[in-house]
């Protein structure tokens, strides 16, 4: 019996994952899982039911947290730039740029796309946009649909590794309690702690890295095979003057990088960035005259709904990893990691493993939550870097939204898609940019300091 109770920190998480198979509510299968098996666990003696007295003092840390404060921001500037007309005009702007040469109406919405992920920062709004906008002017203009949806796709999910990124922002938060944890596990009683700033600076190299590689495919592409991606102005697009080119791009790159510059120089914290970037968002959209009473009202609705998921996201996970803990959880994947071939280095594979297949089932909001908090203390323990780790979460969890049968983006993009286009020619046009992705895993795995460079020298 004693050797059954010891695994169940793992039961709850099997019964999790069954729930949520069956469609229930992410929050409310936390929180309820939590609950039933304390219930269980105090019948049958085996578990301390002061320990729940700690839910209120753990509710009240997240709302008293100022980090998760930039949360709701960050997601009112990207809703702001989503629902008005800002990206659009970014996109016949950058067509116009790029669209005289083979392949250049693919980098436009490549670098389109990097600019709407830095801003909204949630893979499914910027797949949806980018897919409305660019999809059919891809197409029309001759366009293979593997490749058109392949670029839409990818650059759709670039929203979990291009900072300011609400994915970052929530991932910060989780690693800095769980690199706080593992050094204190460690005896270190001052110890070090790390930002969102830090994931922020780390996030950058690696993003710009996945963008060139992303490029330099399309020309590949374009050069070896050009039918697959013929020259926009072969189909008549129109030329765009300079100046309404720089009218369109100024604005969002200002933004952007007020919002970053003032973080990762330490001018401002997140949440304070976030403010200036909602504020910004708004002042631009006024400026285009893409902004009145009822868009005013549908973005402030669309704030609230997505604001209240993650924080209810949250206060589940909350609860389901204080049961957890005091189910000795902390202890039983602490042996598991030590007794597991290959130490750190197989330690931190099978995590990736994991984490890659829950992200066909769970959104990056749930696995932050309630995965990282688990494994991230015990990993940090082992040595491994938290900047470096959190830029692998992200990359992994990226690739996993990408990838067939179940990747998130794909079904977003299969929602907005013409019909026209099958679900199959999706699947094989994101094939080489998952490859893409995984090699940049592969050489943030050998060269980490691709992720704690820029950091290290910001910070040092």
């Amino acid at each position: 019996m004693d050797s059954l109770l010891q695994y169940a920190p793992l039961y709850m998480f099997a019964v999790v994952f069954l729930m949520l198979l069956l469609g229930y509510p992410v929050a409310l299968t936390l929180a309820g899982t939590a609950l039933l098996s304390a219930g269980i666990g105090i019948a049958a003696g085996v578990f301390d039911a002061s320990l729940l007295l700690a839910v209120p003092s753990r509710l009240y840390g997240i709302i008293v947290n100022q980090t998760l404060i930039a949360v709701p921001l960050f997601v009112l500037m990207g809703i702001i730039l989503e629902k008005s007309k800002i990206a659009e005009n970014l996109l016949h702007s950058m067509s116009s740029l790029f669209g005289s040469r083979p392949g250049g109406l693919g980098i436009a919405v490549t670098l389109v796309g990097m600019l709407m992920a830095a801003s909204t920062g949630i893979v499914g709004a910027t797949v949806v946009t980018m897919g409305l906008m660019s999809l059919p002017t891809m197409i029309k203009n001759g366009y293979d649909p593997r490749l058109a949806t392949g670029t839409i796709c990818a650059t759709g999910t670039l929203g979990q590794i291009i900072p300011p990124s609400i994915a970052l922002v929530l991932l910060g938060d989780v690693l800095a309690n769980a690199y706080q944890q593992a050094q204190l596990s460690m005896g270190i009683f001052n110890p070090k702690t790390v930002s969102v700033g830090d994931l922020f600076a780390g996030a950058i190299v690696p993003g710009l890295m996945l963008v060139a590689m992303y490029i330099t495919y399309l020309s590949i592409v374009a050069w070896a095979r050009p039918e697959r991606a013929p020259s926009a102005r072969q189909q008549g697009l129109d030329e765009e003057g300079n100046t309404k080119l720089f009218t369109s791009l100024a604005p969002p790159l200002i933004l952007i990088f007020a919002v970053l510059g003032s973080i990762l120089f330490g001018l401002a914290t997140p949440t304070e960035a976030a403010g200036v970037g909602a504020m910004g968002a708004m002042l631009i959209a006024l400026y285009h005259g893409s902004m009145n009473l009822e868009q005013l009202k549908a973005i402030t609705r669309s704030t609230t709904e997505t604001t209240s998921m993650v924080f209810f996201i949250l206060i589940g996970a909350s609860i389901f990893s204080l049961v957890f803990r005091g189910f000795g959880g902390d202890e039983l994947i602490q042996s598991i990691f030590h007794d597991m071939p290959g130490g750190v280095v197989g330690a931190t594979l099978i995590v990736m493993v994991v984490i890659f297949l829950l992200g066909f089932i769970l959104d990056f909001i749930e696995i932050t939550f309630v995965v990282v908090p688990i494994v991230g203390p015990v990993l940090l323990a082992m040595g491994l870097d938290p900047i470096w780790l959190g830029i692998m979460i992200a990359v992994n969890l990226q690739t996993s939204f990408l990838t067939p049968p179940f990747g998130f983006a794909l079904f977003y993009l299969r929602g907005v898609a013409p019909d026209s286009i099958a679900t199959t020619q999706i699947y094989r046009g994101v094939i080489p940019f998952i490859v893409i992705q995984l090699i940049l895993l592969l050489m943030l795995a050998r060269w980490p300091a691709f992720a704690t460079w820029l950091p290290n020298l910001l910070y040092s």
